[in-house]
């Protein structure tokens, strides 16, 4: 396709009174910068410098903070992009699902080519890392706002039908963004709910020092992955001093579970908002916290405001606020903070990093967010599943909980279950649970592998199927993506490479440039030219990798590569061309074209090995 001359001021610059109701909303606090760039974005559809410029005057902040800021997000542009931008979600088991080929499909009927936006500035269409709807997929996000779900052949040609007609996506077929919970076994988190303020009543009616103890007490360890007391936490967080007269203290949710295969908070935040918020609400209680925030994934955008409603109900109910259930003194309330397409913001200093307005870079520890944690001063970072386990623990004690699961790993956990299964969606289990149970329940045929925990996890073959999900076993922070026999698992931990590599932040070379070239060996094998010296270095980069990148992204990108070439060795040897050294191309083929142009046909051209 021609390049094409794009007209680079956009029709509907927002501006003037818009501009300024913006930034007032704001306080023009450059802390919100994410914020701003995101609303400004969603007004006018990319990011144009002089806009860029704008916003560094009136916060305060330097041009090159505010292009660094608005250049690390993948949702943010600094180039136009389409009025409708399309991205397709590119998780393994949205490509299992046939994601592929509806891209293809989509591209070719909007005469589009992936990652460009059409000549016209009508549409832009290209890949985006899993959008957390591997249960109902393949999903489609449209315009960083509105997902669609379970999409087909006749839904990829309705969708081009009415970008052609320029309908509103607002005014699309209400059925296509339709989200469903798919919850197929409830257990202590996901039954019935409690009532709002119940939870809330029994922490204050304990003391903020008894609740600390119960929630040490029940032994409760975070259920983001890293698995730290979640007690221990908040007393340390307690006894660390502020900077300010007021001893600021902060709670923070960390909703951005961008790991590929991870659904479960979705579910939570769209049926069990009230929970996470009490469950915030009793954190601030624990710690002395007057402020909370939510810091909500970029791909769950379209659940905003519902929360903020949520939001707003417990505000009327005196469940938020000033005086919290007449309690004096007990003031707290929650704000949410939508990110921008950043997995590495997953982990909680990056994302603390993100709610102050910068690039969401991790930063070295110690010290730990409990002690300097957002704008310096002592946060907590749990996720939402350890907030609504709190709130059960406030009303039924660390006993109850304690007796729940394994007496390491206590209480439940909700797995994302994805896959090569008759039943995905939402699986609850206490802790101990075996593998082979849930692949039971779900409706699993012929497995051979299951990926529990996302690609930073775990790859279980067969023999495996008798471990347990526990902490001192398989560890997961909830995906459970299965494959049955009829799939490559060299592909699987292709796909998860090249996840890796996009989302590496960039700051480290280790992880810049191995995740790159752990990307380019595998296609080099996919394309049927790999050595065994190329498995070799595979293994070399894990080990480089595992010991000098910044933080964990770097340091997990080679798991699922070094399990897969461990327990499904066939699919790499199959790949294999030669025991030795083999290059990434062929000498013949790239001088193919010279030797043509040339006419030449005698026997030293090899016109003969190439086509």
């Amino acid at each position: 396709m021609a390049p094409v001359k794009i007209e680079t001021t956009p029709p509907d610059r927002l501006q003037g009174d818009g501009m300024e109701a913006l930034l007032r909303r704001h306080g023009r606090n450059p802390h919100a910068l994410v914020q701003i760039l995101r609303e400004v974005q969603a007004h006018q559809t990319w990011l144009p410098r002089d806009t860029l410029s704008l916003l560094a005057h009136e916060l305060g902040l330097t041009l090159a903070h505010v292009e660094g800021v608005a250049s690390f997000y993948r949702f943010f542009h600094m180039q136009p992009v389409g009025e409708y931008r399309l991205l397709l979600s590119d998780n393994i088991t949205d490509r299992m699902l046939g994601s592929e080929a509806l891209l293809a499909d989509l591209c070719q009927q909007l005469r589009v080519e992936p990652g460009r936006m059409r000549a016209d500035g009508r549409v832009s269409v290209a890949r985006s890392s899993c959008t957390g709807l591997c249960d109902q997929g393949p999903a489609l996000l449209v315009n960083h706002h509105h997902v669609i779900t379970r999409l087909d052949a006749q839904r990829v040609a309705r969708i081009a039908e009415l970008i052609e007609a320029r309908t509103p996506v607002a005014a699309w077929p209400a059925e296509w963004f339709e989200v469903v919970d798919n919850i197929h076994r409830a257990d202590v988190l996901l039954g019935t709910p409690q009532a709002p303020g119940v939870a809330l009543a029994a922490a204050l009616a304990r003391g903020w020092q008894a609740l600390l103890d119960e929630v040490k007490q029940s032994n409760l360890r975070g259920r983001g992955g890293a698995g730290y007391q979640t007690g221990r936490k908040w007393e340390l967080c307690r006894e660390a001093p502020g900077n300010t007269p007021d001893n600021t203290h902060y709670v923070v949710c960390n909703a951005d579970e961008g790991e590929p295969g991870t659904f479960k908070d979705r579910v939570l935040l769209s049926r069990y908002a009230d929970s996470l918020f009490e469950g915030m609400t009793i954190a601030g209680f624990a710690i002395g916290a007057r402020q909370g925030f939510v810091y909500l994934r970029g791909e769950y955008r379209y659940l905003l405001e519902p929360l903020q409603a949520v939001l707003q109900r417990r505000r009327e109910a005196n469940l938020l606020g000033a005086a919290i259930q007449g309690r004096e003194g007990f003031d707290f309330d929650i704000d949410i903070h939508v990110g921008a397409g950043a997995y590495v913001c997953g982990e909680e200093s990056a994302l603390i990093e993100s709610l102050e307005g910068k690039r969401g870079t991790p930063r070295i520890r110690p010290p730990y967010p409990v002690e300097h944690g957002y704008l310096d001063e002592p946060t907590i970072v749990n996720n939402v599943e350890t907030y609504c386990a709190v709130t059960h623990i406030a009303v039924h004690g660390a006993a109850w909980w304690a007796g729940i699961g394994t007496p390491k790993s206590t209480g439940t956990k909700i797995h994302s279950v994805s896959g090569d299964c008759e039943r995905p969606g939402i699986y609850e289990y206490p802790y101990g649970t075996r593998i082979g149970r849930i692949l039971e329940d779900c409706g699993a045929r012929d497995t051979q592998a299951v990926q529990v925990g996302g690609p930073s996890g775990v790859c279980l073959s067969a023999f495996e199927f008798g471990r347990r999900i526990a902490f001192e076993d398989v560890p997961t922070a909830g995906a459970f993506m299965v494959f049955d026999r009829s799939r490559d698992m060299f592909e699987v931990a292709r796909n998860f490479a090249q996840f890796f590599a996009h989302e590496s932040c960039g700051f480290c070379t280790p992880c810049r440039v191995g995740t790159a070239l752990v990307v380019k060996r595998m296609d080099k094998l996919a394309a049927g030219q790999g050595s065994r010296h190329d498995v070799d270095v595979l293994f070399e980069l894990d080990k480089l990798m595992h010991t000098a990148t910044h933080c964990g992204l770097g340091g997990a990108a080679c798991n699922p590569l070094r399990d897969t070439i461990a327990k499904f060795r066939p699919a790499y040897e199959q790949r294999l061309t030669s025991l030795y050294f083999e290059p990434a191309f062929s000498l013949d083929a790239e001088l193919s074209i010279a030797r043509q142009m040339t006419g030449r046909d005698d026997p030293a051209s090899h016109l003969e090995i190439v086509e």
